[in-house]
């Protein structure tokens, strides 16, 4: 008897031998879907929007989303190495305004008398007062990376309970400081150094700086063995364990990653709005990064995801946000948070159609789908009354209504037997 030859077929996990999927110009299908959807969104904006803004100042119109997306896609990129590598921070909001009450307060423990007159403080202060902004990120990553590994919390919950503590924590600073340093405590620290207000003045500065960490963490995640390792701990911790990969140093990376972005786009934010406000700073933030990692194609499960799609993500998000202010004008900062929690809610559910069909699971099952049929309708019927008024609030829910039930009796007639 011939001994049986042994199969050619390269092992299931052999990622150099697989074939590598081709991808117009590097970007994947639900990467050009984004990208037809910022389209989409620019274009009917133009023609709702009362004031047609984008056709008529189309270089402020830029500037100002530009300048939107950078801030937010600097924590994003952040958040999304965090999620690949199958973890979570909630965090990034409260350690905005740590890292920019952090570098005002020590810019103004250095210069009292400049900072109290609204005088420069000179470049030297400046550069402590960033330094000790991203320090402050290094050791709350570091924190999160010690409670998760060391302690054994779950991320969520680590994060959790910074993202509560962090904020309180910057408000009673504040507080001391300003008490120690000024006639009265304050809960805010106002920056008017010129380095601050070139950089509020000239947008290109943090769309620069985001262009090149997006580059920098692109390279990281494709180009090192530092992001195969940060993909293979995300896609399953126990493998890549037993492969020898130092899973607690990865670990501790990128939480230090994900803080040191929050703490850089806090400098920002501070030199944006001229004042490091702990109270209100970056407050609800953290669920943008989020959002903009899942809507660009990152699996909250881990080991998935990819920065020009957290970057797409960013982009559609303020594209979206800033046609509900255009639209709406009057009180649509209201309206952000729930644009954003139906976007991602969309944006995740089409991500999943594919393997809904071809496991044959159904949207609207039994007395559940029943239930969630007229739950949405109402839903959308009194997202459309808000801001439609209230014809548009009735005919939008009979029309969800009526498309939930025909989903529902599509479902119950393809289901099998």
């Amino acid at each position: 008897m011939t001994p049986s030859t042994p199969p050619t077929t390269p092992p299931r996990g052999d990622a150099a031998a697989r074939p590598r999927r081709t991808h117009l110009l590097g970007l994947r299908s639900g990467e050009w879907a984004l990208v037809g959807a910022i389209v989409v969104a620019v274009v009917l904006t133009g023609l709702i929007d009362s004031n047609h803004s984008y056709f008529r100042l189309p270089w402020q119109s830029l500037t100002d989303i530009l300048r939107n997306t950078a801030l937010l896609g600097i924590f994003a990129l952040g958040a999304t190495v965090v999620i690949i590598a199958g973890g979570i921070d909630l965090s990034a909001g409260s350690m905005i305004a740590l890292s920019g009450t952090v570098c005002a307060t020590t810019m103004l423990v250095l210069a009292p008398q400049a900072m109290q007159s609204f005088k420069p403080v000179g470049g030297a202060v400046v550069a402590v007062g960033v330094a000790a902004a991203l320090l402050t990120g290094f050791m709350v990553g570091t924190l999160h990376a010690w409670l998760i590994t060391a302690v054994r919390l779950p991320p969520f919950i680590a994060t959790l309970a910074t993202l509560v503590g962090l904020r309180s924590f910057a408000r009673a600073l504040c507080e001391s400081v300003t008490q120690a340093v000024t006639p009265t405590k304050s809960a805010l620290v106002n920056v008017y150094d010129p380095i601050f207000k070139a950089v509020r003045e000239n947008v290109w500065v943090p769309v620069t700086v985001f262009v090149l960490l997006a580059l920098f963490t692109w390279v990281l995640l494709t180009r090192t063995v530092l992001g195969r390792h940060i993909h293979a701990l995300g896609g399953n911790e126990q493998a890549a364990r037993l492969a020898g990969i130092r899973t607690d140093n990865v670990k501790w990376f990128a939480y230090c990653f994900g803080a040191m972005t929050a703490a850089l786009a806090g400098l920002f934010y501070v030199a944006n709005e001229s004042v490091a406000q702990p109270v209100n700073q970056g407050r609800g933030h953290e669920l943008n990064a989020i959002a903009a990692a899942v809507v660009g194609g990152c699996s909250l499960s881990g080991g998935v995801g990819t920065v020009p799609g957290t970057v797409l993500g960013a982009v559609f998000l303020r594209v979206v946000i800033d046609a509900v202010s255009k639209i709406i004008k009057t009180g649509a900062d209201v309206y952000e948070g729930l644009i954003v929690g139906i976007v991602v809610v969309i944006a995740v559910t089409f991500s999943q159609l594919g393997a809904l069909a071809r496991g044959g699971t159904r949207l609207l099952p039994g007395a559940l789908g029943l239930c969630a049929i007229p739950t949405l309708a109402i839903l959308a019927g009194a997202i459309a009354s808000m801001t439609a008024g209230r014809n548009g609030g009735i005919a939008t829910g009979v029309a969800s209504l009526l498309l939930l039930g025909a989903l529902r009796v599509w479902e119950s007639r393809r289901a099998p037997a």
